[in-house]
C-alpha cells in the first residue's frame, strides 16, 4: 500500500486539487452525520443513505484533477485503493505532513 499512496500523491501535486479532496472529505463527513442524525430523529429510514457515502467526495476530487491537475483520478483504475489512499491523505493534510 506505500508503493500504491507514493503513486497516489503524485497524482495530487497541485495545492487546490488537494483543497478540494479536503473539501469533499469534509463534506462527506458532514454527509454521514446529518443522514444519520435523521434516521435518529424522524420517522423515515435515511440510512440506506450511507451508501451512497463514498461518492459523496468524488465531484470534487474529479473536478480538481480536471481542472487543475490535468490528470485521470486514481479512483479510475483502482478505485478501492484510491479511497483507502484518498483518507491516508486526508489525515496527512489533517496532521500538517502535506501542505495544502
Amino acid at each position: 500500500m506505500k508503493e500504491y499512496y507514493e503513486h497516489y500523491l503524485s497524482l495530487h501535486q497541485n495545492k487546490n486539487c488537494r483543497r478540494l479532496h479536503v473539501a469533499g472529505q469534509l463534506f462527506t463527513i458532514f454527509f454521514i452525520h446529518i443522514v444519520i442524525y435523521l434516521s435518529l430523529v424522524s420517522n423515515v429510514y435515511f440510512l440506506f443513505l450511507l451508501l451512497t457515502a463514498p461518492f459523496v467526495v468524488y465531484p470534487f476530487a474529479w473536478s480538481g484533477h480536471f481542472f487543475f491537475e490535468k490528470n485521470t483520478p486514481a479512483a479510475f483504475k483502482n478505485p478501492v485503493k484510491a479511497k483507502i489512499c484518498d483518507w491516508m491523505m486526508f489525515f496527512d493534510i489533517i496532521r500538517g505532513k502535506i501542505k495544502l
